[in-house]
């Protein structure tokens, strides 16, 4: 039942602090962060019983799982399950979860009960994604994320957030429909095949079809997976989404809902279309690398502090999608680990760029400069983050993208060296990062409020968690290594 009760405690904890805000602010806030601390709580719980691997399916790697009956007569079910990979990412989205509801406490102070409600609920959706496998509820679980964080944009956001609002919802919206077509046919397939309607994750693996017919069903999952991802050139929306978007949004949307895309790409499109997949994984490989590049080089000539950590968000998930279409080993676990080190890394600077923002009232680096002597615990810990995203050694995204790179190198070498000079292009923006906002001459007020106790409070695990991993990455890749085999037969 702990799989539930990652569900259910989100959820209901929104509930609570929507009905509860009305008698005090602080109630909202605090039932919100309890209900997130209860989340993360119960995933470090299921981390430490991640050594009881029990076998559930044809993929191995399952350490625990929730059946029950939903709508027996369609072949939907209730069905959770825990593996490796669906545990790094419900421990990611706890942590992020805790950190947003932190950083939005003096940040959010208009219709607070409702915000905690949304940010709550998109984190369940999340969860939700991450723990499916009937695709009915995986599909469902998709939307569930997607509804509240438009509200979190459209309500709470900045001065586009309305048009940045639509354009997202517009966009995953077109993806998920595309990803229910898809399911649909699938199940159709399975039936005409076997007799027998099912969405169970298991039953639907193997499901004999022709040749074209898995090429065109694989491609509508992968389109659906990488608009969220996103990958260029479905990115679009992206950065206008994290611009005009609250600081708790972005976290959630960078660390956690971006990171359903990836997620998606390992959990369905190979194993459910091994050969079609295989075929194909020239043009993600290339798209990841073309998202490196282009990602990087429109990332330096951003002015918007906000709208900079956007586009290296691009580029960054481009090492992601380069990783997972190598179909090795060595590459997967760098596409995984990159993903939990960039939803830490990149969570910590959109909560820096807020806090930025609500002591200067701007995000223009061009109205910044100077602000190291008067903000030095900022001006470290975002120096820490920024070397953590440029990949500099010893911090978990390093590990990442060198082991992706290491990975796809024996694939496709060319690709692989257009990729690493991806990683030139990330020192350079990230190091013009620090140029302009803490160095260089002063600009604006010159009594300025430094970190304080709370903030301080959320950063420092987040750099002892990449720290960690980037020293001492093992625990990691020993939880992965169960669902492997599974992930990567072709």
């Amino acid at each position: 039942m702990l799989l539930a009760w990652l569900l259910i405690a989100p959820a209901a904890g929104g509930i609570v602090a929507w009905a509860i805000a009305p008698y005090g602010r602080q109630w909202a806030r605090c039932v919100s962060l309890a209900a997130m601390l209860a989340d993360l709580a119960i995933a470090i719980t299921l981390w430490v019983a991640g050594g009881a691997v029990i076998s559930i399916g044809p993929q191995g790697g399952w350490i625990t799982q929730l059946w029950l009956p939903w709508i027996p007569s369609l072949g939907i079910s209730f069905h959770l399950a825990l593996d490796g990979l669906s545990l790094l990412m419900v421990l990611l989205t706890a942590i992020l979860g805790v950190a947003s509801v932190l950083i939005s406490w003096r940040d959010i102070n208009e219709r607070v009960g409702f915000f905690h409600f949304n940010l709550l609920w998109s984190v369940a959706g999340a969860l939700g994604v991450f723990l499916s496998l009937d695709l009915f509820l995986f599909f469902f679980m998709w939307e569930l994320m997607l509804v509240p964080m438009y509200f979190l944009i459209s309500i709470w956001g900045h001065e586009n957030r309305t048009y940045a609002a639509i354009k997202f919802f517009i966009f995953t919206q077109a993806s998920g429909l595309l990803m229910l077509v898809s399911i649909l046919a699938l199940v159709f397939v399975h039936h005409a095949a076997t007799g027998v309607f099912t969405f169970d994750y298991f039953s639907l693996l193997g499901t004999p079809m022709s040749w074209w017919t898995s090429v065109w069903l694989m491609l509508g999952f992968f389109i659906a997976f990488i608009v969220k991802l996103p990958a260029f050139p479905f990115h679009v929306w992206l950065p206008d989404a994290h611009t005009e978007a609250p600081t708790a949004g972005s976290v959630i949307l960078a660390g956690v809902l971006l990171k359903t895309g990836a997620y998606g790409l390992i959990r369905f499109v190979g194993p459910l279309f091994p050969d079609a997949a295989h075929w194909f994984a020239f043009v993600p490989m290339l798209l990841g690398v073309v998202g490196i590049i282009y990602g990087g080089f429109l990332a330096f000539a951003q002015t918007d502090f906000k709208r900079l950590v956007a586009y290296s968000s691009i580029s960054h998930l481009g090492f992601v999608l380069l990783g997972i279409f190598a179909f090795n080993a060595i590459a997967l676990q760098g596409a995984v680990m990159q993903m939990v080190a960039h939803g830490i890394s990149t969570g910590a600077l959109f909560m820096l760029v807020g806090v930025l923002q609500e002591r200067l009232h701007t995000r223009d680096m061009r109205e910044m400069g100077g602000l190291w002597q008067a903000m030095p615990r900022i001006g470290a810990i975002t120096l820490f983050f920024v070397l953590a995203s440029l990949g500099l050694p010893g911090l978990g995204n390093f590990v990442g993208e060198f082991l992706v790179l290491l990975g796809s190198w024996p694939v496709n070498l060319a690709l692989t060296v257009v990729g690493a000079c991806g990683l030139v292009i990330s020192v350079i923006y990230s190091l013009a990062i620090m140029k302009r906002v803490f160095f260089g001459p002063r600009s604006g007020a010159s009594v300025l409020a430094d970190m304080g106790m709370r903030e301080l409070t959320i950063m420092a695990p987040m750099i002892v968690i990449l720290v960690l991993l980037g020293f001492y990455p093992q625990p990691l890749f020993d939880v992965l290594k169960p669902m492997l085999g599974g992930i990567l037969q072709p």
